[in-house]
């Protein structure tokens, strides 16, 4: 017997038992049968497969969404956020590294960005970097650390932002998607090659679409988020 779970189609296989009296003629000792032909032991094996590749999509749409997030982190809102910088990279020692691998970051006001390098002489490296990473804030060096104003945001460049941030989840979106066709056509070739009745195949698409509808939703919800923080004035 299989059973099908509701989210995330997991399948369990429950081994048939059988007894040596029928039921009123006292006690039966039950033994479990296990699947002696080569079909079954082949069937076992194939639903294992199908929970392994829900859980396979489903690991995937969750990097998605951490991916989104991450991006989402980098839009600018007004305030200072270290995460702004996730995406600045240093050339160290001929290789390019992230910035926050290289130097303490912190918000020692709403608006402003202090950067203190591990490695002194590192320093003008990533004020070059910075520049060249189009942030809309000027580096200001000391000799010791660099320290970035947050510029207030005028509407004008909240809307550009936000279109940014559209643009972010829809390709958070398309990703999911693209997931979930993934796992469908699998279904539907253990379907056509008769690894899978038509309704065990309809069963676990449906799940695939459930995951799908999940993290879109996950998508959508950080999307909104961030829109009303960037036009918070």
């Amino acid at each position: 017997i299989f059973f099908v779970g509701e989210e995330v189609g997991i399948m369990a296989f429950v081994t048939t038992f059988s007894t040596g009296r029928m039921p009123g003629e006292g006690s039966a000792t039950c033994r479990a049968r296990p699947p002696s032909r080569p079909s079954q032991r082949k069937m076992v094996r194939v639903f294992m497969a199908q929970d392994e590749r829900l859980k396979r999509a489903e690991d995937r749409m969750k990097k998605t969404v951490e991916t989104v997030k991450s991006n989402f982190n980098t839009v600018r809102t007004g305030r200072a956020n270290a995460s702004m910088l996730d995406r600045v990279v240093v050339p160290y020692y001929e290789v390019d590294t992230p910035l926050n691998q290289l130097a303490s970051i912190s918000i020692p006001s709403s608006t402003t960005i202090q950067i203190d390098p591990y490695d002194k002489s590192v320093l003008a490296d990533i004020e070059r970097s910075l520049m060249e990473a189009d942030l809309g804030m000027n580096p200001n060096s000391d000799g010791s650390v660099i320290r970035l104003i947050v510029p207030p945001l005028t509407q004008e460049r909240r809307k550009e932002f936000v279109k940014s941030v559209k643009a972010i989840a829809e390709h958070g979106r398309v990703a999911v998607r693209n997931i979930r066709r993934d796992a469908i056509e699998k279904y539907k070739k253990a379907e056509k090659d008769g690894d899978m009745s038509k309704d065990e195949s309809k069963t676990n698409q449906d799940g695939a679409q459930k995951l799908t509808d999940k993290y879109i939703k996950m998508i959508d919800t950080l999307a909104s988020e961030k829109e009303k923080d960037i036009l918070k004035v």
